[in-house]
């Protein structure tokens, strides 16, 4: 009966206000209502999901990059223009061979390496033009220790030689660490390849003295071979510089040229004055004697390195090997073939070999 009455009570509370009605219905909607708003709002979301899937086609494909694909550039190309740096990483050079030699039947597989980057420029023929191009070159250098820890700074305009730290260039030997490894911990990896790497920010040379950043650009990786005489050690020759406006830069052979008759040469062909030439005779014999100096010293210091070193030092000298790597020919790179050169700086001599 209870139920019953409910039901007539809320048939006559329909007839007589089915305002009340519609709004009861709005609040608490029937099951089946709720079904039905529930199937197109899930509807809705799925042609959504369909309109924002991309078109089929064909798959993208990303190519891997090479454990040791960065090496060449991590290694700071010494003796560079600031100023030309970028163009060399213009080009997207292809040192695969570099790459290759540590791997397993290569050159430098299993062996402790230092390598540092230098550039060449080199007339080129490239995308319809002959144009001077800075031609990357990467020096391995197969060493159970660092070859130095110094770097030579020499040009012409700088009439004396310096050897000095390579940390007060913000340079240093420090490891290589392959794309693989980089998620590890670098004090528990046991490197052996070793870059030398230059901290110089070139934001920052804007605030150096002209002199400091031309420093940069006359660098040489330097290295001393007790074994081997060094070629300027026996040179008779030396560059004079005499500070004069303009300054007077010529080579002089103490053993070849006659120092009156030298002179007089400059005086003939304007390149010095006549009332200068007094002075000038002075100064060049000042250089060859410094020069003469300087190779006796390093003869002498070349002696006592080898007395004083140990042998297995010794053994480490004799059996040290220089490798000269060149990009390899690509599409998209010039041809340099014919500008290979195994010269690699005063101080090292020559390469071993040339890849």
């Amino acid at each position: 009966m209870r139920k019953r009455a409910k039901r007539t009570a809320s048939q006559r509370a329909g007839g007589d206000g089915g305002g009340e009605t519609q709004s009861s219905s709005q609040a608490a909607p029937a099951p089946q209502q709720e079904q039905q708003q529930s199937t197109k709002t899930t509807t809705a979301r799925a042609n959504k999901r369909v309109k924002a899937a991309k078109p089929e086609g064909d798959p993208e494909y990303f190519e891997d990059k090479r454990n040791l694909e960065d090496l060449w550039k991590a290694a700071f190309p010494v003796g560079t223009e600031w100023d030309q740096l970028d163009t060399v990483y213009q080009i997207s050079w292809d040192f695969s061979n570099l790459e290759n030699a540590f791997e397993e039947g290569g050159k430098l597989y299993g062996k402790k390496v230092y390598l540092f980057g230098c550039t060449e420029p080199q007339l080129v023929f490239y995308k319809g033009q002959s144009k001077i191009m800075y031609i990357p070159a990467i020096v391995a250098v197969v060493s159970p220790f660092p070859p130095s820890d110094k770097i030579g700074i020499k040009s012409v305009q700088r009439e004396v030689e310096e050897i000095i730290p390579m940390k007060q260039m913000k340079m240093d030997w420090v490891p290589y660490i392959p794309l693989e490894n980089r998620a590890s911990r670098v004090d528990r990896l046991k490197s052996q390849i070793f870059i030398l790497s230059c901290t110089q920010r070139r934001a920052a040379l804007k605030h150096l003295k002209i002199d400091r950043v031309k420093q940069y650009e006359y660098c040489l990786p330097y290295f001393y071979q007790p074994f081997k005489e060094d070629e300027f050690e026996q040179s008779t020759e030396v560059t004079v510089m005499y500070p004069v406006e303009p300054p007077v830069v010529c080579e002089f052979d103490w053993e070849l040229d006659e120092l009156e008759e030298f002179t007089d040469n400059l005086i003939k062909e304007e390149i010095l004055s006549k009332d200068k030439k007094d002075d000038f005779k002075e100064h060049l014999k000042k250089t060859v004697r410094e020069a003469k100096k300087a190779n006796r010293e390093a003869r002498e210091a070349r002696k006592k390195a080898l007395e004083e070193m140990s042998e297995e030092a010794k053994a480490a000298f004799q059996s040290m090997k220089f490798y000269k790597f060149y990009p390899v020919q690509t599409p998209e790179t010039p041809d340099i073939s014919n500008c290979k050169a195994p010269f690699i700086n005063r101080y090292y001599g020559k390469a071993h070999e040339v890849l």
